[in-house]
């Protein structure tokens, strides 16, 4: 089930962000079409979020073994596999609405930009203490 939850949660999470992100790209490109491509670095973050849930899904799946586990084991495995996939939807939310409006207002006024990749870079952070958090559980 940490398994499980890691990867589900994490993808969620990324897929959520970059949903609404791109939203915001697409009423970007209608106002100016050649700012499209800085535009993206919401889209790249969320994607990032997968990545997160991969890892751990990967690093939890070799602490499971055939033989079987004992119950501290197993907590220890569902508690990083849901630290990770949660704190990887968390961010995703915050990503998607905050790359949706940071995008919007960017197509405005350029004035923005730098404001709305800090916004980015700490919704990311989230996602980034649930990786820490979660291979930390799992050694």
């Amino acid at each position: 089930m940490g398994v499980a939850a890691a990867l589900v949660f994490a993808n969620l999470g990324a897929s959520y962000g970059t949903a609404k992100a791109g939203v915001g790209i697409s009423s970007l490109g209608v106002i100016d079409g050649s700012k499209v491509f800085k535009a993206l670095i919401p889209i790249i973050m969320a994607g990032i979020l997968g990545i997160y849930g991969i890892i751990v899904a990967v690093l939890l799946n070799t602490k499971c073994s055939a033989d079987g586990m004992d119950g501290k084991t197993g907590y220890r495995i569902l508690g990083a596999g849901l630290c990770c996939g949660l704190s990887s939807l968390a961010a995703g939310l915050a990503i998607g609405v905050a790359g949706d409006a940071g995008v919007r207002a960017y197509a405005q006024t350029d004035g923005i930009f730098v404001g709305m990749i800090l916004i980015l870079i700490f919704a990311e952070a989230i996602g980034l203490y649930g990786l820490i958090v979660a291979i930390i559980m799992s050694q």
